[in-house]
């Protein structure tokens, strides 16, 4: 069988040629992170946390019943350059589809951290008047998957919208059974009656 070499600068020509097609910068394509990137890590101020304050690398996955669908995306969080005990984030998400996964939509923000809750704070990095707010709560005992909240404003729609999440650790399979756990349950609903919240779409049948 023969093969072909092919240069970096090719590399580098069908990367800018793949940057400028998605709109996005060609450091998000060329910048490696590493299968370890999910590891956790012992920086200062975050070390005696749980393990979701000291991960570099969070798994995010929530059902858009809009489409019928569920997405996922990654969230990589690393230290502000220059402005130590400061972090930052990226996210990317992604639609779950019979055919796979394909990217959608990258966003970059910012992170902070509480005793009860760690919050994100994402801009569309091709809209930035779109800003997405994620709230994930801080689970009291080990465990590798905690719940949240998604909340923003919808670019298919410009409609106010929040969503159920699952935050975790590792990737998950797309099962039936995870996809349930994105829903609202009658208990949730009932729950957010109680409380005189408002609710859209994302039943549990």
């Amino acid at each position: 069988m023969q093969t072909e070499e092919v240069s970096l600068c090719e590399i580098f020509y069908q990367k800018n040629e793949i940057s400028q097609v998605l709109q996005v910068s060609i450091s998000q394509l060329t910048t490696y992170l590493s299968e370890t990137t999910s590891e956790l890590i012992g920086t200062p101020g975050r070390s005696r946390k749980s393990p979701f304050f000291q991960a570099q690398r969070l798994y995010f996955y929530f059902y858009d019943g809009r489409y019928q669908r569920t997405k996922d995306g990654v969230i990589d969080i690393y230290e502000k350059k220059g402005e130590p005990g400061k972090y930052e984030a990226t996210l990317t998400i992604c639609s779950v589809s019979a055919n796979g996964s394909s990217s959608e939509i990258f966003y970059t923000g910012r992170v902070l951290y509480s005793d009860m809750l760690i919050r994100f704070s994402f801009v569309n990095q091709y809209n930035p008047l779109e800003e997405d707010l994620l709230y994930i709560f801080n689970p009291l005992e080990l465990r590798d998957f905690t719940m949240g909240l998604l909340c923003g404003i919808s670019s298919a729609d410009l409609m106010p919208c929040a969503f159920k999440c699952v935050v975790t650790l590792k990737p998950q399979e797309h099962t039936e059974n995870f996809r349930h756990q994105l829903l609202f349950t009658k208990k949730d609903l009932k729950r957010l009656e109680q409380l005189n919240m408002l609710l859209v779409d994302n039943k549990e049948n």
